[in-house]
């Protein structure tokens, strides 16, 4: 890809838009205009780096043009200059290419991920820990945080649902591809004639956003609260500080449970329905309209898997990429770049030509 020929319009795009930002100060919705300036911010960046490479290319032509004459008092340091300006520009295509593939969504430092065990009951519960587990080991080495949200736990230590959120620059951009049905098979610990067992877990990666990119209007929400289930002692059982949220038009529902106060819950299950709502929205404008969580996770069979988890033989295969890891115990460590990375460079592509196309729409 030339992406000095398909930058250049960008940099005329940046100064049109300093001057619309300068004419609406102060006459513009305040959550408009912080959306506005965000956009504005992002282009920045990217005509930053443009500028940078076009500078480069322009002096690796004259050292080019030198050599080309033959001055040979000149030769070396010329042959040395272009040698350092070619790791320049091969630098600066790098963090381009880095930029432009993560979107104004995978930009985004918070995501909402939530897990639901599938097919295999208890099993499929077990490795829903498991997974919130891997999710929390790699975060960490990250340097994002986790919150959970909201959770629901199984008889036997696992989980029926989990929901969390992940803080982090570039949380989006790596998480988003853990979207889909994950199969795991293992010999349950219950299983006394060693026979594998096959279960599924689904898992959703929603970006999360803020008001100015989902309006909500009070009107179409009803807000229940109801005393909470399952550990917490005599304050959960006696006090009605479970919050469940239905947004009406799209009858999506959120409960959350988990904290003792009532204004946690209802924050959290507001910062969970907003992120539904969005990708809902997002789905729409590209003429998918499919029930949100569905078109991630499917229906959660064990056909439907975008990776497997084999844990007699220590493999793990992503079926988007065809790629098998003979680490099972260091990926769900924690350790998921050597599946993720693939899957990010993969997209990137075509992420760049889509970034560049909605920058020069903005």
């Amino acid at each position: 890809m030339d992406l000095l020929g398909r930058l250049g319009g960008l940099e005329a795009r940046y100064e049109e838009l300093a001057r619309v930002i300068s004419d609406q100060r102060g006459s513009v919705n305040p959550m408009e205009y912080k959306a506005l300036t965000r956009k504005y911010a992002r282009l920045g960046k990217v005509v930053d780096l443009y500028r940078k490479l076009r500078k480069t290319h322009e002096q690796l032509g004259e050292v080019e043009q030198l050599l080309a004459e033959g001055d040979s008092d000149l030769a070396t340091l010329a042959q040395q200059e272009k040698e350092q300006l070619a790791r320049e520009k091969t630098a600066l295509e790098s963090r381009l290419y880095d930029l432009l593939g993560s979107s104004s969504d995978e930009g985004r430092k918070g995501v909402i991920v939530e897990v639901r065990a599938g097919a295999g009951g208890d099993e499929a519960a077990l490795f829903a820990g498991d997974l919130l587990r891997m999710y929390q080991r790699y975060a960490q080495s990250q340097g994002w945080v986790v919150e959970v949200l909201s959770s629901s736990e199984s008889g036997r230590g696992g989980y029926k649902e989990v929901v969390f959120s992940v803080e982090g620059e570039g949380a989006y951009r790596w998480l988003k591809y853990e979207s889909g049905v994950h199969r795991v098979q293992r010999v349950p610990v219950t299983e006394a004639q060693g026979r594998i067992h096959t279960s599924t877990v689904t898992v959703a990666v929603l970006p999360e956003v803020d008001e100015v990119e989902v309006k909500i209007d009070p009107a179409e929400l009803r807000i229940d609260t109801f005393r909470s289930s399952g550990p917490g002692g005599q304050h959960v059982n006696k006090t009605d500080s479970a919050v469940r949220i239905t947004h009406i038009p799209s009858q999506i529902v959120v409960s959350c449970q988990d904290e003792k106060s009532q204004h946690k819950n209802r924050h959290r299950a507001m910062k969970i329905l907003m992120a539904r709502l969005y990708e809902r929205k997002k789905q729409e404008q590209e003429d998918q309209i499919h029930e949100m969580r569905r078109s991630q996770v499917g229906t959660g069979e064990r056909s439907e898997k975008i990776r497997t988890y084999h844990f007699p033989e220590s493999r793990v295969t992503d079926h988007r990429i065809k790629v098998t890891l003979h680490d099972l115990k260091t990926l769900l460590d924690g350790r998921l770049d050597k599946i993720i990375r693939p899957l990010l460079e993969t997209e990137q592509e075509r992420a760049v030509e889509k970034e560049i196309a909605e920058l020069a729409a903005t």
